[in-house]
């Protein structure tokens, strides 16, 4: 089997995407600042964001899969005021242009990069950058791919319970798919070995729900009781935010299902 290198493999996706790649036999390297014992893996040490560790990372790789991110508003679960003006670039754009760099002077075959639905018209500088850095894959001469993806359920409930103590949740109406990192991990393992290079169909969940409508059903099966204010907004302010429907691939995991796996997954870690 060709050896893969995952960045971000240690990141919800990665952790997904890693494990389905084992499943199916391949050989997997993953770069991350430190080794995650419980991850049977072959682990480069490195840093995307400083270009550390990258060249020894990419030796011997057939395929690399770019799913590394550095979103504040992910890792914190809400936004602050600093997140209107700017994002941290050295992972997405930095990190990006110096893989690109090395797999035009190593034989890398396939340079599949993880990227987000609808950021064209996104305003937030986070989605901003994350498009720079997928216009650089775009225009390399290396055999690449991209695969957008809509937001994640585990941002959501991050999102959502990070709010739970205040009384009154004033939420947009607006539709859009988020998705469960193991579907998105599936066809991403399909996308790399299968099909034509290029741009694959984006991915998002079955359902196309508001985020009001999503901290309902939150709500309902997490036992808690806010006051929910659903907020009209318009088609180009909900683009402009990142409430956008997937056109593409529809995973299969709803998000009820979601929150009642993670429920479970909860209690028998406790």
């Amino acid at each position: 089997m060709p050896l893969v290198l995952v960045t971000g493999g240690t990141g919800h996706l990665g952790r997904d995407l890693v494990a389905r790649l084992l499943r199916d036999g391949h050989q997997v390297r993953v770069l991350a600042r430190a080794p995650r014992p419980s991850m049977r893996v072959e682990w480069a040490i490195g840093n995307l964001a400083t270009g550390e560790g990258l060249r020894e990372a990419v030796q011997g790789v057939h395929t690399i899969i770019n799913a590394a991110t550095d979103s504040p508003i992910a890792q914190r679960g809400r936004v602050q005021l600093m997140d209107l003006f700017r994002s941290p670039a050295a992972v997405d754009l930095q990190g990006t242009e110096r893989l690109i760099a090395l797999c035009s002077e190593m034989p890398v075959q396939h340079f599949l990069h993880v990227s987000i639905v609808g950021l064209e018209d996104a305003s937030l500088p986070y989605a901003k950058v994350k498009l720079a850095g997928e216009k650089l894959v775009r225009n390399s001469r290396i055999p690449w791919s991209i695969v957008r993806a809509t937001p994640f359920y585990y941002l959501i409930e991050k999102i959502l319970a990070k709010a739970s103590w205040l009384p009154v949740w004033p939420l947009p109406m607006a539709p859009f798919n988020p998705v469960d990192t193991t579907d998105v991990a599936d066809y991403l393992a399909r996308c790399v070995f299968d099909g034509p290079r290029g741009e694959h169909a984006e991915i998002g969940g079955p359902d196309d729900l508001g985020l009001a409508e999503l901290a309902r059903r939150y709500q309902a099966l997490r036992h808690t009781n806010r006051a929910i204010v659903p907020l009209g907004v318009s088609e180009r302010t909900a683009r402009r935010l990142g409430f956008v429907v997937s056109r593409g691939v529809r995973g299969a995991l709803s998000w009820e299902e979601w929150l009642a796996r993670r429920s479970r997954d909860t209690q028998a870690a406790a």
